[in-house]
Parts: structure tokens; C-alpha cells; sequence
């Protein structure tokens, strides 16, 4: 388990194992893929980063997963696997967020994508890319880091 801080200033733990920690995950973050280009979303207010967002009630962490990429992006994934979780705490609060990869089968248009601008195809060196003014601080997080690392092992 790896122990840092994010760009808020809060305590983040990193496992790449299920089940680490005493909480149980209830966001998710989903690092997709769709024909060797990452497809990310553009948040309204943070810019651009990959799909995520809360578990709705008596949804799994799957289910979560498939949804929040649907009503962020349009998209259809075809392969989703776990990765791993992290805790952030701060101050005020302490929340788990399980990280998924999905491998994106297809991507369809839509008229609302909810909070967001819709989806984004990105080709290239994202632990580079990500450090640009048009990218979300989530993504300059070392949980991001970490995690493409750790996809690129599992691949």
C-alpha cells in the first residue's frame, strides 16, 4: 500500500487489492480504453478526466462502473476489470473509491452527458499529457499515475 498526498492536501492510501481498507468503496473511478485511445470525459467544472462518480443505492460497484461511463461519455464497455481501491481523508470526511479498466466496445452520441460536456478520445502518452490546464486535478493525482502503471503490468 502506497500513502501520499493529493492535490487538496488529503491523506491517500493506494492498494491494488480488494477489500484493503475498513470502509467499502462507495465511488468509482473507470480508466477507459477504446481502440488504443483513452476516453475521458470533460467535467463542466474540473475539465477533463476519466469516468466516475458515487454508487448509487443498492447498485454493486460494477453496475456503478458500467453506468457512470454510459451517462459520461455514451459509452459501452465491453471488458471491465478491477484494479484496485484508494481511501482519501482529510479533515472533514473519508471516502473509498474502487478503480476500474473498461475496454470501450462502442461510443454513441448523446443529447445530456449530466455534469459533463461529454466524452474525449485522447492517442498518446497520458502520465504526460495529463499535467496540461485542460486536464482535471484528478488526473494529476498519483492515483492515476499509479494506476496506468499498474494496468500496463496486468497487460
Amino acid at each position: 500500500m502506497e500513502t501520499f498526498k493529493d492535490f487538496n492536501g488529503g491523506t491517500v492510501k493506494l492498494s491494488f487489492k480488494n477489500h484493503s481498507f475498513n470502509q467499502k468503496p462507495e465511488h468509482v473511478l473507470v480508466i477507459c480504453k477504446m481502440n488504443d485511445k483513452w476516453l475521458l470525459t470533460n467535467h463542466s467544472k474540473r475539465g477533463m478526466e476519466f469516468p466516475g462518480g458515487k454508487v448509487e443505492l443498492g447498485e454493486s460497484l460494477e453496475e456503478a462502473a458500467r453506468r457512470e461511463v454510459i451517462e459520461e461519455t455514451g459509452a459501452t464497455i465491453k471488458e471491465l476489470q478491477f484494479i484496485g481501491e484508494y481511501e482519501v481523508s482529510d479533515a472533514k470526511s473519508t471516502f473509498v473509491k474502487a478503480i476500474f479498466y473498461a475496454s470501450i466496445d462502442k461510443l454513441d452520441g448523446k443529447e445530456h452527458y449530466f455534469e459533463t460536456k461529454g466524452p474525449v478520445l485522447i492517442e498518446g502518452d497520458l502520465l504526460t499529457l495529463r499535467w496540461g490546464p485542460q486536464f482535471s486535478f484528478i488526473m494529476k493525482d498519483k492515483v492515476i499515475e499509479q494506476s496506468i502503471l499498474k494496468l500496463m503490468q496486468m497487460r
